[in-house]
């Protein structure tokens, strides 16, 4: 598949500015720039992210309402019930809170409830007021959810429970009828940062409950700090301001002193070496996200709330089991899926995929759907059979909103929600048909060509001879990395191969390059079918991210190649040098 590179904008000025204050490589402060960092204070924040630099809860819209609400809570003996979704953010969460309100609170008073995925589906739902009317709560605390239940919310209080909502998704018009509601992003709140992710609001709420409790929030607060770390490195919320410094600590306490089921997730996901961000993303997150994909969510808190490692390891091997279950459906399903498309005569021409078998596991049909999206990058929707009915997931491909296109589909489905690169949807099996033909057809009508074309963006151009590990160091220290502080994507032109590159497992390439008579070494995974560029004895131009590969106890940098092409005169124009 054929990529589009972009090289990214930034403001000169606001570089030059930067490399004199700063005195490292230019193409490290045309990151910084190119980040929205402008002066010297900036940059000193962001390498040195301050948990001092945090805002004060009390600026939260609804927190002295929140706050006093659960205070009287404990006063009166009134039960409360921590309700979370069954993601990783809902599961961490719910763990922080109610592990709070345990210690601090009569545990007697307090439990927290997720709903089943498949049973209720996402956020507040009818079976969680029942158990919690049944059951004598009359406080429920909703984390990570409940901001668009306003009629639900209204059911409950029918039934005499009272909601304080702590959401981060975007408010509808009418808000649900809570006692208080946390959200940044509702009209109104003077709260600076508007990005948190739900545990971060979550967070948020503690540290206000300690002032009123007289509690350190240093001590108290912050041993939740790698769990809130953990949710916003999986619900890819910004990496900017409060969002940084949150996972920049929690990471550290992730490595010194980490909470036992992180401890455990690392432990059986492998992780020998410290604790990086993408290992949270990649390797402790998924096991968590396992639980409720695959089973009952429910262990996911019972792990990071176990008061012992051996707690912890015995839930955090529930979750590698249902993950290795995850996996295997996963690989099973996309296999089965791309041998539908590769079947279907039309599919060469549509812009657009829809596939569907009956037995497909739902937990795993919106994964299926990316990794659709890296082979064939188009609109896609992966649907299984769910009772007597269809449901299924969509992805997007960047720059086309996905949720227009299928509320346009709206008169073939029973019910759908999302936003602008995914979502969810359910219609009756006769429907299909119908569906898959409207959903090309509005698809087909409003998607614009470059969109069809992955775009790789690109940092900054340098050279073999910049690569050192002084100049790797500071990247270190632009950690972490995620959405609004990606990890800086580079570009080396004319470079030729040395003669000793070649395919390793059969679909990568183990590359050796060599620029103006230096030589480097690097991986490109899945990149086997580019392999006869290397052969062609012409100059090159890569795209790469820098890494670290340790082989017997030797650290050495590598590159990381995205994406090659033969070098043209025509893609050289638009680089300045």
């Amino acid at each position: 598949m054929n990529k589009k590179w972009t090289i990214t904008e930034f403001e000169e000025t606001i570089a030059k500015g930067l490399q004199e204050s700063l005195h490292i490589h230019p193409a490290i402060t045309r990151i910084l720039a190119e980040r929205g960092i402008r002066n010297f204070e900036e940059a000193k924040a962001f390498f040195r992210p301050d948990l001092n630099l945090l805002n004060d809860p009390w600026l939260m819209k609804d927190m002295d309402l929140a706050v006093n609400r659960i205070l009287q809570a404990r006063d009166r003996r009134e039960k409360i019930l921590v309700y979370g979704d069954y993601d990783v953010d809902g599961t961490t969460s719910i763990a922080c809170v109610y592990d709070f309100l345990k210690k601090y609170f009569d545990s007697n008073i307090v439990d927290f409830y997720i709903p089943h995925r498949y049973r209720e589906g996402y956020g507040i739902s009818t079976a969680g007021i029942d158990f919690a009317s049944g059951n004598g709560f009359q406080l429920v605390i909703a984390l990570d959810c409940g901001i668009k239940s306003a009629g639900l919310i209204g059911y409950a209080l029918e039934k005499g429970i009272e909601f304080i909502v702590c959401d981060h998704h975007l408010p509808d018009s009418v808000l649900p009828p809570a006692i208080a509601i946390l959200n940044p992003k509702q009209i109104g709140c003077p709260y600076p940062y508007k990005e948190l992710c739900g545990c971060g609001i979550g967070y948020k709420l503690i540290i206000a409950l300690c002032h009123q409790l007289n509690l350190d929030p240093q001590v108290v607060a912050n041993q939740y700090l790698d769990l809130v770390a953990t949710a916003i490195a999986a619900d890819i919320v910004p990496l900017n301001g409060e969002n940084r410094i949150l996972a920049y600590h929690g990471l550290k306490k992730a490595n010194d002193r980490p909470n036992f089921g992180i401890r455990a997730l690392a432990g059986l996901s492998g992780i020998e070496h410290e604790i990086h961000f993408h290992d949270l993303v990649f390797m402790i997150a998924p096991r968590i996200n396992a639980a409720g994909r695959m089973d009952d969510a429910s262990k996911a808190v019972q792990l990071f709330v176990a008061e012992t490692p051996e707690k912890a390891q015995a839930y955090a091997k529930m979750l590698h089991s249902d993950n290795s279950d995850r996996k295997e459906a996963d690989a099973s399903i996309t296999e089965e899926a791309l041998a539908i498309i590769e079947r279907d005569q039309y599919a060469y021409k549509n812009k657009s995929t829809v596939v569907y078998q009956p037995h497909w596991h739902k937990g795993v049909v919106g994964i299926v759907a990316s990794r659709l999206i890296e082979k064939y990058y188009r609109p896609t929707v992966v649907l299984t059979q769910s009772g007597e009915v269809l449901s299924g997931s969509a992805r997007s491909v960047k720059g086309f909103n996905l949720y227009e296109a299928i509320h346009e589909c709206r008169e073939t489905l029973l019910g759908y929600g999302g936003h602008f690169a995914a979502a969810g949807l359910t219609l009756l099996p006769e429907k299909i048909e119908a569906f898959r033909m409207k959903f090309e057809e509005v698809v087909s009508s409003r998607l614009e060509p470059h969109m069809l074309i992955p775009e790789i963006l690109i940092d900054a151009e340098i050279h073999f001879r910049d690569i050192k590990d002084s100049f790797y160091r500071i990247i270190l220290q632009m950690e972490p990395f995620g959405p609004e502080n990606r990890k800086p994507v580079f570009i080396v032109r004319s470079v030729n191969e040395s003669g000793y590159s070649r395919i390793v497992k059969e679909r990568h390439i183990r590359f050796s390059l060599v620029q103006d008579g230096l030589t480097l070494t690097g991986i490109g995974f899945n990149m086997s079918e580019k392999f006869t560029l290397l052969l062609s004895g012409k100059p090159l131009d890569i795209v790469f991210t820098l890494d670290e590969n340790e082989w017997n106890g030797q650290k050495k940098l590598q590159l990381k190649v995205i994406d090659m092409r033969i070098q043209t005169i025509e893609f050289n124009t638009m680089l300045p040098v």
